[in-house]
């Protein structure tokens, strides 16, 4: 169902007030233009012939045919450069979305396992980050994610690579995260690996109950031990397990865009975020994989509110939610939220 026409001056409102994004995807972020870009820098073939093609093939329909071409458009970043322009490229649009603090997911694996140097990832996005927070105000960090379709061991033997570099990006590399395919990868099944970065005091989150059921968002807080939940709109199934992440205050980086286009939900009006919300759960709002999904965080924004026909006030709380939820020191929370407070009483 086609969203309806977006009020501009809701947008602009939505726009002013500091927000945080906590489920962003580096690579997916990755435009069709940027791609084509960075395939003939680096003389990758591309199985389409144009930048139209590519968004003729973003008709997913279901999270693995969307991996399928997610995975395949990552193989033209190559460079230091490239992971830096990427990064960016995104940063770049969420300044102009309001965004104050980013926390960015990227997947080693994914380029690890096609000869591209972990230290090649980390400093093109880093370098990128440090940029941002030197001209464009933005603050951000780094979430390192290990693929769930992969085994338990290459997440060992990713961290491992990793650890080295710790030092390097202590400023910006902060947690851990557990995505693709929930199908078949229950969160037990990264257990071991998750206590060794709780070991290591890494911040913890994880995908869950979003293709998979609530059992698995249960998982990941009583197994992985994590600190928010990625997703988590199946949370809702459970009502014990709403209640658990209601009194316990655990975020869910919620992505509407997102479930709209993978068919979480068929429209967007069908969505659960304002119940969640009004249930009294801890929601933020998200792009997730913006470039393939159809929408960056002020998108998500507005298109929840109109479709789900959510209150200045709850939109409000949306934002305050992603500051609160975010891994920034308390002092920068507090002075984020003054100024949210200030920003939501004009307009």
């Amino acid at each position: 169902m086609p969203q309806a026409p977006c009020d501009p001056a809701l947008r602009e409102w939505l726009r002013a007030l500091p927000k945080a994004e906590l489920h962003l995807h580096i690579e997916g972020t990755l435009e069709p233009e940027l791609m084509f870009e960075l395939a003939g820098r680096n003389k990758v073939p591309l199985p389409y012939a144009s930048v139209d093609a590519v968004r003729a093939a973003y008709r997913f329909t279901d999270l693995q045919s969307f991996l399928d071409l997610y995975y395949a458009g990552a193989s033209v970043l190559v460079t230091e450069q490239d992971f830096h322009d990427l990064a960016m490229a995104y940063l770049r649009r969420a300044r102009d979305d309001g965004l104050v603090h980013v926390e960015i997911m990227f997947d080693p694996q994914t380029h690890t396992h096609r000869g591209i140097a972990i230290g090649t990832v980390f400093a093109g996005l880093a370098s990128a980050l440090r940029e941002a927070r030197d001209t464009l105000g933005i603050s951000g960090r780094l979430l390192l994610s290990f693929l769930r379709h992969l085994s338990e061991e290459d997440a060992f033997a990713t961290l491992d690579a990793a650890l080295p570099l710790r030092e390097a990006y202590a400023d910006l590399w902060v947690g851990i995260g557990l995505d693709s395919s929930e199908k078949g990868n229950p969160p037990e099944k990264f257990a071991r690996v998750y206590a060794r970065c709780a070991e290591l005091g890494f911040r913890l989150v994880a995908h869950a109950g979003e293709e998979g059921p609530a059992a698995y968002v249960r998982e990941a807080l009583e197994t992985l031990k994590v600190a928010r939940i990625d997703h988590g709109v199946r949370s809702s199934d459970d009502p014990a397990l709403l209640q658990t992440l209601i009194q316990r205050r655990i975020p869910l980086t919620v992505c509407p865009l997102s479930n709209l286009k993978l068919g979480v939900v068929r429209d967007l009006s069908e969505h659960n975020l304002a119940r969640l919300l009004r249930a009294g759960a801890m929601v933020t709002i998200n792009a997730d994989d913006p470039a393939y999904f159809g929408g960056y965080a002020l998108d998500n924004y507005v298109a929840s509110a109109q479709a789900l026909d959510l209150s200045r006030d709850e939109l409000v709380t949306l934002a305050a939610n992603s500051l609160q939820a975010s891994f920034l020191p308390a002092a920068d929370k507090t002075r984020w939220l003054d100024q949210l407070a200030v920003a939501a009483s004009r307009g």
